[in-house]
């Protein structure tokens, strides 16, 4: 990994955003900047639009964009921010009365949406945006009491826990997120379930993407020190990190492995995805 040529990338392709979380990253950072940066895209509501989730243009709060926004409240620790406790007031007033968030409300609009976002059905909980979601949201809780206490992350894993249970086949992101779920939470029961639906090798193919596009290792269990990455060999993890690491591209950069919706979006996911790249090669080389 060059981070040299990473950081020139960031500089003259990335959105704010992720430069602001791309400088915390590598030591440089100010965390004020970075939640200045995230505010950009907030609504009065305390929800959060505008694209922050880039194949969702809509200046709506969306549970899609609240992802994005606990990424962003876990980057700033130990600093806490009192928009995370309002996102989930922002996140109780949309979930449905089982405990899940809906994939997607109404989009009033749709240039630049993604289908699966535009045309999402506001009346049904969606077990994938609901558990990443509330996964990364559980990270946050790590280090923000008012997070951790919030009755809406409570109700929200429950849906997920005793969701996940119940279904015999499972969307690779569905499976995805929910692993970052349980593992956030440490259900090691939930994890050796959800582990039985990965082959040895890791890969699972994304149903409805592009034809090559997988749930890898690495997009499992990201991290070291986790109780999901006992579902992987060592070798296994060795194998994709030196993957991960030989994806950089000529420009310093790395892209995403699916299909974008628009040209912004398009550029702005390879800022976002050279920031979880860094952050995944630095975890992993600190160990």
């Amino acid at each position: 990994m060059n981070l040299t040529k990473a950081s020139e990338f960031m500089a003259m392709y990335a959105r704010p955003l992720d430069r602001r979380r791309f400088e915390l990253l590598t030591g440089e950072g100010d965390r004020e900047a970075l939640l200045a940066a995230l505010n950009a895209y907030r609504n009065p509501d305390g929800g959060y639009g505008h694209g922050l989730e880039p194949d969702l243009r809509s200046r709506t709060s969306q549970p899609g964009p609240a992802l994005h926004a606990f990424e962003v409240f876990e980057e700033l620790a130990p600093m806490t921010a009192p928009e995370a406790v309002a996102l989930c007031d922002w996140l109780e007033s949309v979930t449905l009365p089982d405990g899940g968030l809906p994939f997607g409300l109404r989009v009033p609009d749709p240039a630049g949406c993604a289908p699966f976002w535009a045309d999402a059905d506001p009346g049904t909980s969606s077990l994938q945006i609901t558990a990443v979601v509330a996964a990364t949201a559980q990270r946050v809780a790590v280090h923000d009491t008012a997070v951790a206490e919030h009755p809406w992350l409570d109700r929200a894993t429950r849906y997920c826990l005793d969701t996940l249970r119940t279904k015999d086949e499972l969307h690779a992101l569905e499976l995805t997120f929910a692993l970052w779920l349980a593992d956030a939470v440490d259900d090691t029961e939930a994890i050796a379930l959800l582990g039985e639906h990965i082959p040895e090798n890791g890969l699972v193919h994304v149903q409805g993407g592009l034809e090559d596009e997988m749930m890898r290792p690495l997009d499992f269990a990201p991290y070291p020190g986790r109780p999901v990455r006992s579902l992987f060999k060592p070798d296994v993890i060795t194998a994709e990190l030196r993957r991960l690491d030989g994806e950089q591209r000529d420009d310093g950069g790395w892209r995403v492995d699916f299909a974008s919706y628009s040209p912004a979006a398009e550029l702005e996911w390879s800022g976002y995805a050279t920031v979880k790249a860094v952050s995944i090669l630095t975890r992993n080389a600190d160990r």
